[in-house]
Formats: structure tokens, sequence, C-alpha cells
């Protein structure tokens, strides 16, 4: 009797075990139908950039009901600026927030706005990500890398930093200067145009450098020069605002070809969004730190950037590096 119980009982908890199977396999084939994507950046996480990228994946998240689950990943946490563009070909990183000038590796003529001087100010840049050239620019890297780019985000202008001994007040004192640029071609045209030893040196590396003074000077914008606590180990901030820097938001090629004409929109409003968030906060802190970085006792030095203008001009032009004169020509023209 207790055999037959038992063998009832045994068959009875398969049976059992069966249906719990069946239920967490019914579960997870529903969980599948969730996409998980990973979204990578260099910055931290006190930044916008972190902040809107996250405010972005949520968005997106609720916009196509609970679909597309992102995961930001900030701070080089899945590499370097470098290896995450990489990832995007290799299918390893669903969606970067880059600098222009990283994706302009793969396509050159995106990078002509890291020419020095380029742009007048903030305004004029923002002006720009809503134009006709920056459209046609967006388009050839699509065309060329099979990656889209959704949105352009004002970085900040980008002003050069340095060790006590090394203040910059005028175009001769670039002379010589070891200088760390990002590792990407589009940086070094204005300190090797004004004669500084430009050294490429990986973003998350650069505060260690300064210290140790392996190199004298970087350029950043004042916010990434607050958030990465350059000013810490560079007593002058010269206010030189040679590079207007932008990020942009780019979806692989893999992603936005299984997206359907919805989805499409709904990601590139989020991101167009999510840039406009970062960039008016972006320009709200830098007309902020500059009283904050006198507070900290940092020199703070106010230089003509006309004449640094000029002595580029007089070494170097855009077709030197590869860019399109016309180009230039129609960005400068924006008013």
């Amino acid at each position: 009797m207790n055999t037959f119980h038992n063998k009832k009982r045994t068959a009875l908890k398969t049976i059992a075990a069966c249906v719990l199977m069946t239920g967490a396999l019914g579960i997870s084939g529903i969980a599948s139908a969730q996409t998980k994507l990973k979204w990578a950046h260099v910055y931290e996480t006190s930044e916008p950039f972190h902040k809107y990228s996250v405010w972005a994946a949520d968005e997106i998240k609720k916009r196509t009901n609970g679909k597309y689950d992102i995961q930001v990943f900030p701070a080089s946490s899945l590499g370097k600026e470098a290896d995450i563009n990489q990832g995007l070909t290799l299918g390893t990183v669903d969606i970067v927030l880059t600098g222009a000038s990283f994706a302009g590796n793969s396509y050159k003529p995106l990078a002509i706005t890291y020419f020095p001087f380029i742009f007048r100010d903030a305004e004029h840049q923002l002006k720009y990500a809503k134009s006709d050239v920056f459209r046609e620019l967006a388009k050839g890297y699509d065309d060329k890398t099979g990656n889209h780019i959704t949105a352009l985000n004002y970085y900040g202008a980008r002003h050069v930093t340095s060790s006590a001994a090394k203040p910059v007040s005028k175009p001769e004192d670039m002379k010589g200067l070891k200088i760390r640029v990002p590792d990407a071609p589009a940086y070094l045209a204005f300190p090797k145009s004004l004669g500084a030893n430009a050294t490429p040196i990986a973003f998350a590396e650069v505060y260690l450098a300064l210290q140790s003074g392996t190199v004298d000077a970087q350029e950043n914008p004042l916010p990434t020069i607050e958030a990465k606590k350059f000013y810490e180990v560079q007593k002058n901030i010269s206010l030189t605002g040679h590079i207007v820097d932008s990020l942009l938001t780019v979806v692989s090629g893999q992603l936005w070809g299984k997206l359907s004409a919805d989805e499409k929109k709904i990601f590139s409003d989020v991101m167009q969004e999510a840039a406009e968030k970062t960039g008016r906060e972006i320009i709200a802190s830098e007309a902020r730190l500059v009283d904050e970085f006198k507070k900290k006792g940092n020199n703070v030095i106010v230089v003509d950037k006309n004449a640094f203008r000029e002595a580029v001009l007089k070494n170097t032009k855009p077709t030197d590096h590869g860019y399109r004169q016309q180009d230039y020509d129609k960005i400068i023209a924006i008013k």
C-alpha cells in the first residue's frame, strides 16, 4: 500500500514539476520577447551625458511598452571610446554616445566640426545640428558605416588647462607644450598648428598623466574639467574655446535595421529630446563654472580668441586634414 502511495506521490511530484517547468518556460518565452540592449559611453555617472542616457533608456522602454530594455554602461565600463565605436560594428554594443571626432574616424568629412574656431559659440553649433549640412554629413557616415546617427549633443567649448609653471595666455605659449589630446586625429589641428607637443592619451588615464607630469596640459570643456577633477592637478584654465565639441548618439546598423518605422521614430525623438536636455544643462554649468574654479584657487585666463584663430589659420587649413572646404564654408555661413 505504502509503495503504491509513494509511487503515486512521486508521479504527482513529477507531473507538478513538469507543470512548473512548462510554466517557467512559458514565462521565459514571454520575457524573451523583450529585447535587451547595451548603451555605452565613457562619461561619469555625475554628468548630464549619463543622466539623460538613462532617461532616454527609460523613456524608450515606456514608449515601446517595455519591448526594449536598455542598460546604460557609463565610465568606459564597456571599453574606451575607440572600443565602443568598434563595438557598434562587432555587435557587442547597440547604442553609443560618442565624440563626433571618433565617428569621424570612420567618415572623415564628419569631423570638420573639429577644425579650430569653426563655431562662434554654443548657439552656432546647435543651429548646425538642425542644418542641411549636418544632415548631409550624418547621411555620409550612415552610408559608410551602416550605423545610424540619431542626435547631436552639445558637449561644450574646449579650453586648455595647464600646470602652474606653464600658463597659456597667448598663442606663443603653446609652443613645445606637452598637451594631452583625445586619441582621435581631429583634435590634433589646434595643438600642432601652434607648435605644441600633442600626446594622445585615453580619457580614463588623463588625471594620472597630469598628476605624474607625463603631460603638462590637457583641453576639455569646463564641466568635464570639474567632473574628472582635472582642476586639482592643473593650476591654469585658459578660456581658448578652440573647439565647440559635440557627442553623437549612434545606433548600430544591426539594431536600426530591425526597428519598425514607428520604433525608429520613437528612438530618434527620444534621443533628440535627451540631446536637447543635455545641451541646456551643459550650457548652464559652463556659465557657472568660471567663478567656481576661481573660488577653488585656479588661475582662469581670458585669452584673445582672435589671436589664436589667426595663428591657427596662418599654419593650417581645413583641406590639410581631409575635410571639404565647401562644408567649412557652409558651417561658417550659418547665422
